[in-house]
């Protein structure tokens, strides 16, 4: 099995780094920010927003209930009112489960 080096976490990232990350634009972004209370970056001395990687985690499951499950932004309100800590535990096992099926492939396609 090849070698696979860390990635290194940064523990601030520009609005530009989450949207690649993310695969939308900034716009997206900044909108989420004002819809969804759990986000909260911190802003610099400019005003630039600096994410943490919590704050990413947040995005990524608000990018997964609205781009992946399909929901409307009043439902994903809605699921992560009173009910965070369900949908990141939700989140946490999705991601878990897609980094296992990825170590998988690699081991089919390396045999």
């Amino acid at each position: 099995m090849p070698y696979k080096e860390k990635s290194i976490e940064k523990l601030y990232y520009s609005i530009g780094e989450v949207s690649e990350m993310l695969n939308v634009p900034v716009s997206t972004v900044r909108f989420w920010e004002n819809e969804f209370d759990v986000l909260k970056p911190m802003k610099n001395k400019k005003g630039n927003r600096m994410f943490t990687p919590d704050d990413i985690k947040n995005l990524k499951i608000i990018h997964r209930l609205l781009k992946e499950e399909g929901m409307t932004m009043q439902g994903a309100k809605k699921k992560l009112t009173g009910r965070w800590e369900e949908t990141e535990y939700k989140y946490e096992i999705t991601n878990s489960l897609q980094k296992i099926k990825e170590l998988l492939i690699d081991l089919r396609d390396n045999i």
